[in-house]
């Protein structure tokens, strides 16, 4: 039974104009979500002013009270009512809307906020007077003058005060607090030649500091490190790789971590366009792709990337809040990035995570003092490596019976001294049958045989693939799968790509194609279902991993059986080849899974468990 629609009446319903306060309440619920949106908005105004000095407080989580103040170019008293009037802006004047070069260029902003809160705007350029404005539920008063030196302070007052029910969706001041920190160390981020400082003034005065960043100084890698480690700390600032690579008018920089500094979500991962925050599905799903050989689903990659192109090739428009964007060549952008990153993870050589050691003397238990006794602390001079070994020797079975004329005096064999000066130094023990104990020149090194010698078959087995090509399977009896036209013509476009992987297709009439070759070292596969998974893939990122993945998850799997096995007992030489082989492969630091392959323990650090500093 057909139910009437509740919103047609009896009567035809009438078209009427909105009042000025309803659009830009309306206009506000797209510009401003909460708190942090106001923040972010603000802000943004202020680094387009050209501000080096940004100081943002807040009380309540923002709700209450959210004052931005800037020492930029500010604006004159008769800039400040049109300010506040809907779409008007300085940033462009209207002509070309793919040419933006500022982070704001809508004129939504100020009107927005003043339509939901109570908004105070005191302002001075060079050369005029300061001057003052202020409008509550959209309604604005006159100019007045005011008392400021330069550049601009916005002070927004209980904001959504003119719309209650935005207010029921609130979060706690501490979650709100916390998003607001968020937007602020992004534009830090976007900004490392800009001092950012961050104030709670909730219990009144000059409350207290939750965010300071000052001004970076150096060329841009050297600032942009400086404010990456004072944001997302120096665990991330020491494990990072320094990324710089151009493309057909797309410059990538910016820091990637480390595969064994993986985190368990997303949440240091941190990309810019053009200097602009955003959260991009793709530019996401290439930071995913290119680490998708290192880490395990459940890890996910750190990394503060920063994307520039000309304006033109890049859409901003196409989100409210500016968070997404839309490039005119996105298989470029996606590749770059790739490519990229891949390339400084192989830069990386064997290299693995400082978190890692940190972790490890973490799980170490030192014997605990008495209560009643102080802690003993043994101080010594750290003797040569002749001299230690004359020690051991001197402490070894059958000393007593050397022959008086013995001198104390050794020499150092030159492929032994060589080794230790190494970056995982020479094999001394194993234990368990299962982790080899290296000593090198400034401490030691425990390394997981298996896992090593698991990646550095892989590598080889991938590299062997790359050089020899994947070998194709012809099916006795081709298979042909039923698409759309959209999707058939889709993955034609694509057939070529496929083919390279060992995937033969060919148009079948209609909607139809034929899977003819499937690759070889999958073995029987469900080719349809292969076939609409890389259809979701060319659906969702504009090209297609899928059979790249898998075939890589069967090398791994290759790897992991034809491995050296937990329990094998290793000599001295096998040993130390391991160690090498380590030394001159790429991504030899974690294993296929993303854990790592060895952990290297400073001297100073061991010595200072046993008390000794």
């Amino acid at each position: 039974m057909a139910h009437p629609n509740p919103k047609i009446g009896d009567n035809r319903p009438i078209i009427r104009q909105l009042d000025e306060a309803a659009i830009n309440r309306i206009a506000a619920g797209e510009v401003v979500e909460r708190p942090a949106s106001a923040v972010k908005e603000l802000v943004e105004n202020a680094l387009d002013a050209g501000a080096r000095r940004i100081d943002i407080a807040m009380a309540d989580g923002g709700k209450t009270l959210i004052r931005v103040t800037d020492d930029g170019c500010g604006m004159s008293p008769e800039d400040l009512p049109l300010a506040l009037s809907r779409h008007a802006t300085s940033k462009i004047d209207g002509s070309d809307l793919l040419n933006i070069n500022s982070f704001g260029f809508r004129g939504e902003a100020l009107p927005s906020l003043g339509a939901v809160g109570r908004l105070t705007i005191t302002s001075r350029a060079a050369g005029h007077d300061a001057a003052q404005i202020t409008v509550a539920g959209g309604q604005a008063g006159p100019v007045k003058p005011a008392a400021l030196t330069a550049g601009t302070v916005v002070e927004l007052r209980d904001l959504f005060y003119a719309t209650p029910a935005r207010l029921k969706f609130m979060r706690s001041d501490r979650a709100e607090q916390q998003a607001v920190s968020d937007v602020i160390k992004r534009l830090a981020m976007a900004e490392p030649f800009v001092s950012f400082t961050l104030r709670d003034v909730s219990g009144g005065g000059e409350g207290r500091v939750l965010f300071r960043a000052d001004a970076e100084t150096g060329d841009l890698f050297d600032a942009l490190h400086g404010r990456l480690a004072r944001v997302l700390g120096t665990d991330f600032a020491d494990n990072a790789l320094r990324v710089d690579a151009e493309r057909e008018g797309f410059h990538l920089t910016g820091y990637a971590a480390l595969p064994t500094y993986s985190r368990g979500s997303s949440v240091a991962q941190f990309l810019f366009v053009n200097g602009r925050p955003v959260q991009d599905r793709l530019l996401i799903g290439a930071l995913r792709g290119a680490y998708s050989d290192f880490l395990s689903r459940d890890r996910h990659p750190a990394a503060a990337l920063f994307l520039d192109c000309d304006p033109q090739m890049v859409d901003v428009n196409v989100h409210p809040a500016k968070s997404e964007v839309r490039f005119r060549d996105p298989g470029t952008a996606r590749g770059l990035i790739v490519t990229a990153l891949r390339h400084a993870l192989a830069e990386a050589g064997h290299r693995a995570a400082t978190t890692v050691a940190t972790a490890t003397l973490g799980a170490f238990r030192p014997e605990q003092s008495q209560p009643d006794q102080p802690a003993r602390i043994y101080q010594m001079d750290r003797p040569s490596l002749g001299a230690r070994q004359v020690a051991y020797t001197a402490q070894a079975p059958g000393f007593a019976d050397m022959p008086a004329t013995y001198a104390a005096r050794i020499e150092q064999t030159a492929p032994e001294g060589h080794e230790t000066a190494l970056p995982l130094g020479a094999a001394r023990a194993q234990v368990h049958e299962n982790y080899i104990i290296a000593q090198t020149d400034t401490g030691m090194v425990i390394v997981d045989q298996h896992a090593a010698h698991e990646r550095l078959v892989y590598e080889r087995l991938k590299r062997q693939m790359a050089e020899n090509g994947i070998a194709a399977q012809a099916l006795l009896i081709p298979e042909i799968v039923e698409l759309s036209p959209t999707d058939c013509a889709r993955l034609l476009d694509h057939a070529e790509d496929l083919a390279r992987l060992g995937l033969g297709i060919e148009p079948f009439g209609g909607g139809a194609i034929a899977i003819r070759e499937t690759p070889a070292l999958l073995g029987a596969v469900n080719a349809r279902a292969m076939i609409l998974d890389i259809l979701d893939e060319l659906a969702d990122q504009g090209e297609s991993a899928g059979i790249q993945t898998r075939l890589d998850a069967i090398l791994s799997r290759v790897a992991c059986h034809g491995s050296i096995r937990s329990g094998r007992r290793m000599r001295a030489e096998e040993m130390n080849a391991l160690l090498r082989e380590m030394e001159a492969t790429p991504h030899s630091g974690q294993c296929n899974h993303g854990r790592p392959t060895y952990v290297e323990l400073k001297l100073a650090d061991i010595e200072r468990l046993f008390g000794r500093r």
